[in-house]
């Protein structure tokens, strides 16, 4: 059975980090690209951070640049999302989806999609 599972949100003070985990099972993540999505209440989602099938290729949401890292461990068949210098605005429910071909910003051309972890940053 192909699933996506997300972890590692909770509740978190501004400044602080959290790792967000997308663990797969029944197929080989490193064959896919792995999108990481953000939907915070009455917003449309948006993509975060992408990784291709080799870990040369990210791409980060400007506003996310220089304080969240996308990363694989194959091993695991896991991909990461370490965000650092947590803002309030990063409140939302994150999912990880996975893509047979290239990082793409544009949600539906993702085939497979966890059911999210929360994050909420505030003091």
């Amino acid at each position: 059975q192909v699933q996506l599972v997300e972890s590692g949100g909770g509740l978190v003070q501004p400044g602080g980090s959290l790792r967000l985990s997308c663990a797969a099972s029944g197929f080989n993540l490193a064959n896919y690209a792995v999108g990481w999505f953000r939907q915070a209440p009455g917003k449309e989602r948006e993509g975060v951070s992408c990784i291709g099938t080799t870990s040369f290729k990210t791409s980060y949401l400007d506003s996310v640049q220089g304080r969240v890292t996308i990363m694989r461990d194959s091993g695991k068949n896991t991909v990461y999302l370490q965000m650092n210098s947590l803002k309030p605005e990063d409140t939302a429910v994150y999912y990880c989806a996975t893509r047979l071909y290239g990082c793409t910003p544009i949600e539906t051309l993702y085939q497979s999609w966890g059911q999210g972890t929360q994050v909420t940053v505030s003091s």
